[in-house]
């Protein structure tokens, strides 16, 4: 029997990884503003399930393409169907919590996703053991949260989040899954397998579950206006299919936790672009709390590259 392949070094961070990561922390942290700006032409809901759907069908083709009827044999089709459903529950708490909340507020909690994959990974892979400066990162973002959740609930005067406490609590279960996808990903043969096939199975299992929810709740309407379709074009061609596919390509080249730090950009991007294209209020205590809640994730993402940057050299 002939010994496994070494896993392949990652590198650390250049400029084509650099560039490649604001674009997609810009791309990423519009995508709420895309939801928000045509949710009255079509639902949340209904707008990630089409977008799921298309990159489903792109995807579908490329992995037949590349390995045949073999598709499932490779022993990802279990992996394959419990990320899938994560990434489906994930998406379905965003999609709903969009109706009630903020974009700015979504794109802050959806973030939290680093610091339940930290926990998660801690318990269950001896080499992600967290370090002490870790665990006091872990405690600042929860504090942000707490401080995030009892500032005021919904701001006056904006009549688009009538419950604003319950977007916001979906938006930080919708982090949860993420984290658990990412440490489902992390823990099975999906963590070398290719970015299609993983992104596959994300993408169908929430084409299937979205877009049937939407149908079965009286939310698959879809008015075709120039907006609409413009929204959903981008969020299927850009955000489901080409950044997602640019991540994958990321994390199997250059190291995760280089990549996470920069990821952060994303609710700031969010929060920016809430604030200026659909003059979304902030109140202090939610400035506050994100302010914690990225610092709590930059401490527990950026720890190791804290550390070196502070040893001695020799």
């Amino acid at each position: 029997m002939s010994a496994a392949a070494p896993r392949p070094l990652r590198q650390p961070l250049d400029t084509l990884a650099t560039g490649a990561m604001l674009l997609l922390c810009v791309c990423w942290g519009f995508q709420q503003i895309a939801i928000k700006l045509v949710a009255g032409d079509v639902a949340p809901i209904m707008q990630i399930g089409l977008r799921s759907a298309f990159a489903a069908l792109v995807l579908a083709a490329v992995v037949w393409r590349r390995e045949g009827a073999r598709v499932f044999s490779d022993g990802t089709a279990v992996p394959g169907l419990i990320v899938g459903l994560l990434f489906a529950a994930e998406f379905l708490f965003v999609a709903q919590g969009l109706v009630y909340t903020t974009a700015s507020h979504m794109s802050v909690f959806l973030y939290t996703a680093p610091i339940f994959a930290a926990l998660g990974l801690h318990w269950l892979l001896p080499e992600e053991r967290m370090k002490p400066l870790q665990w006091i990162g872990v405690a600042i973002a929860f504090c942000g949260i707490a401080v995030a959740f009892l500032g005021k609930g919904q701001p006056e005067g904006h009549a688009g989040a009538p419950n604003m406490l319950l977007g916001d609590a979906m938006g930080l279960v919708a982090g949860l899954l993420w984290g658990a996808t990412t440490v489902a990903i992390r823990k099975t043969s999906l963590s070398e397998a290719a970015p299609a096939k993983t992104l596959f199975y994300q993408m169908a299992l929430a084409a299937a579950m979205l877009l049937g929810f939407a149908a079965a709740t009286g939310s698959d309407g879809f008015r075709y206006t120039q907006a609409a379709l413009l929204s959903v074009g981008f969020q299927s061609v850009v955000v489901a299919l080409s950044s997602y596919l640019a991540w994958f390509w990321l994390l199997r080249r250059y190291l995760a936790s280089r990549l996470s730090i920069l990821s952060f950009m994303t609710p700031l991007f969010g929060v920016s672009f809430g604030v200026l294209i659909l003059d979304e209020p902030l109140d202090a205590a939610f400035v506050l709390g994100a302010a914690l809640v990225l610092a709590g994730i930059t401490l527990v993402s950026g720890a190791e590259l804290l550390r070196e940057k502070l040893r001695p050299s020799r």
